[in-house]
């Protein structure tokens, strides 16, 4: 086993809790990146702009520092010294895939990053039953593309 991966995965889970708590805290806000982004898009809440602005900037930013200081994407693709390549299933796939994410989030009202860090955290059973949903969705995902479908990995 890796500890030095545990580890980071371990640092990473503790900072995203935290910053969950620090919005909560902070804003009283929940920090599910659907809803920040959809806010953000389709309603444009006065004087809410700002930091959901600054929320998504730093989604993206954080990654791209950390390259930009020779820190690499990390471990990404589960092969040593390997980074994300292409969709394995192709562009079109991906596009279709990302849709139908976007399409439950608005379904679920919510994401895993709202059900099933500040939900959870809040004791909610709309979230709890959400994150299982997830789970359970990818599990069979992943066993129908592995197993049936013939994708193997």
């Amino acid at each position: 086993m890796d500890w030095t991966s545990s580890l980071y995965g371990l640092a990473g889970g503790v900072m995203i809790g935290l910053s969950a708590v620090w919005l909560m805290a902070t804003l009283g806000r929940i920090a599910g990146i659907s809803g920040v982004l959809s806010a953000l898009v389709l309603e444009r809440p006065e004087g809410d702009t700002a930091w959901r602005l600054t929320f998504l900037l730093g989604l993206i930013s954080g990654p791209l520092v950390l390259m930009a200081l020779g820190g690499g994407l990390g471990n990404v693709a589960g092969e040593p010294y390997a980074v994300i390549g292409a969709p394995a299933g192709g562009v079109g796939l991906m596009l279709i895939a990302g849709l139908l994410v976007g399409l439950g989030t608005g379904i679920g009202s919510g994401c895993t990053s709202g059900h099933g860090v500040c939900g959870l955290s809040r004791l909610s059973p709309r979230s709890l039953a959400a994150t299982l949903t997830f789970l359970g969705a990818g599990i069979v995902t992943v066993y129908v593309m592995r197993h049936l479908w013939g994708g193997g990995a």
